[in-house]
């Protein structure tokens, strides 16, 4: 398979190019820029040469995205896969009165409009694929089942998202093109904390189960077992 994965050079992201590089799979890593492909993913590239392709992808900049996209249409056919995982967090401790709004632009900027211009530039490659997925990276903060009084920019931008990918579900699924928003689960990475319960490896193994039809998920929301979630 080809797999485009945003945002990694770190977190689940990494996690993720890892696990589908050991699987065998044809990874396209999107980082913000050059000086982002962090050491990590520096070391994936030299153990999984010619698996691997690093590519500047700054989901917050179209023009960014659309150059990415230009570029891999010369190296590539078609997509089997889109895993949108890059995501920024701001604001965590901020009350509503203190609520930076320049910071919840730039959570809808990265969360939400980055999956949208990734997938309005990547679809038609995707369309050419076989068997086809959309995983956009969510959470449960962005559930409406489960609203908290508390990270506003971030919840607020995850539940949007989760907006637009059942839009993409209802217009994709006619075309045989899986789409799901999923929860990762709260994993330790930069983003989760150390104090966090799971390990980013667990789900990233999980997701790409999803990916290789090995695991059956009916859902637009879900865990990374493929369990459905509440929206």
């Amino acid at each position: 398979m080809n797999i485009l994965i945003t945002g990694a050079n770190r977190g689940l992201g990494l996690a993720l190019a890892t696990e589908a590089c050991e699987r065998g799979h044809h990874v396209l890593a999107g980082v913000r820029g050059p000086d982002s492909a962090a050491e990590d993913l520096q070391e994936l590239l030299a153990k999984f040469t010619g698996q691997l392709t690093i590519l500047p992808l700054d989901v917050a900049d179209e023009n960014s995205v659309r150059y990415a996209c230009e570029q891999l249409k010369s190296r590539i056919r078609s997509l089997d896969a889109i895993i949108n995982s890059a995501a920024i967090l701001l604001g965590r401790d901020q009350k509503l009165e203190q609520l930076d709004m320049e910071q919840v632009e730039q959570s809808f900027q990265t969360n939400l409009f980055g999956p949208i211009v990734v997938l309005k530039h990547f679809l038609p490659l995707l369309r050419q694929g076989e068997r086809q997925s959309i995983i956009n990276i969510s959470s449960e903060a962005g559930s409406f089942a489960g609203a908290y009084g508390g990270d506003y920019s971030y919840a607020l931008s995850k539940s949007a998202l989760n907006m637009f990918s059942a839009q993409l579900r209802r217009e994709l699924a006619p075309q045989g093109i899986v789409v799901h928003a999923l929860h990762p689960g709260w994993i330790r990475t930069d983003m989760g904390g150390e104090q966090a319960p799971c390990d980013a490896t667990v789900s990233a193994a999980g997701i790409l189960n999803i990916i290789e039809r090995k695991t059956e998920a009916e859902a637009l929301f879900i865990d990374h077992q493929g369990a459905p979630m509440k929206v």
